[in-house]
């Protein structure tokens, strides 16, 4: 989904925007669109150093940022308001997962994918916030997941990190309420990126991670919780909520994706997935 350049460039222009995650896939391209419309974008990801310009738009700042350290995610949110200034917008998009059968998912793979969706949500949250209530405006965007209302089979600690962002977020929501700073979430469905190499993206089509920024844009600024990328997600999952359990569980088998099955004797996620093993990804 491309958002013209016009639309919503008034509430993007000028806005310091700081994305973790950010050197490649949905981060990436959430930070070049956010650059094309004026915004001041620092993308913060492991294995990055300040020593150059990110990809084709020269004027992404970079950063060093591990989201499961608390010195590390610190001292990118202060380095990033030291260059850039105060941090209008922080958009926690960094994540991983690991896909199969859930007996056969290793504790070092479930332990990565906690640290990373939900405790790196979780301490942006913790760590941004305050500073923003404190000048009574901000907002934060968080890449979440389809998996947030639904869990696939093969996603199942996935999808419970992703339930843990909405549920904390939620409540956080509340305590936040009337402070000026604005909690969203964007829930995309399987996009193409190497997080979701191998993967099904079941009854609809595969998003490219210009849909998701699309998405991103569009809710700069404004005050929006759920945002389901496609549209027609939303109203599907709010509607199997209200059927028996019988009926929803037929539905929701025609629509969500099996990626035990789809990942059965491939082995395209082999590369991606060594990472989760790993102890400095």
């Amino acid at each position: 989904m491309r958002i013209p350049l016009k639309r919503n460039g008034r509430r993007v222009r000028g806005k310091v925007v700081a994305v973790t995650g950010g050197a490649r896939g949905i981060g990436h391209a959430i930070a070049t669109e956010l650059t094309e419309r004026g915004a001041a974008v620092a993308v913060g990801d492991l294995g990055l150093d300040r020593s150059g310009p990110l990809g084709a738009v020269g004027s992404i700042r970079r950063y060093p940022l591990d989201v499961t350290d608390e010195e590390s995610f610190s001292t990118f949110l202060s380095d990033v308001a030291a260059d850039l200034g105060p941090i209008d917008i922080l958009i926690n998009n960094a994540g991983v997962m690991w896909v199969g059968p859930f007996d056969a998912e290793s504790p070092a793979a479930a332990e990565k994918m906690i640290a990373v969706n939900l405790m790196g949500v979780i301490r942006g949250v913790r760590l941004a916030a305050p500073t923003m209530r404190k000048r009574g405006r901000g907002q934060i965007i968080t890449i979440a997941s389809a998996a947030s209302k639904l869990a696939p089979p093969g996603e199942s600690t996935y999808a419970a990190t992703k339930h843990g962002v909405l549920g904390y977020l939620t409540g956080v929501r509340e305590e936040l309420r009337g402070s000026g700073v604005v909690l969203s979430v964007v829930m995309p469905t399987v996009v193409e990126t190497a997080l979701a190499v191998g993967t099904s993206a079941g009854s609809v089509r595969q998003l490219q991670p210009g849909d998701v920024a699309g998405a991103v844009i569009s809710t700069v600024g404004r005050k929006r919780f759920h945002v389901w990328v496609p549209a027609s997600v939303g109203p599907l999952v709010a509607v199997s909520g209200l059927l028996p359990q019988r009926v929803r569980d037929q539905l929701l088998r025609r629509a969500v994706p099996n990626q035990v099955a789809a990942v059965s004797d491939s082995t395209m996620r082999a590369d991606y997935e060594r990472i989760l093993t790993e102890a400095n990804e």
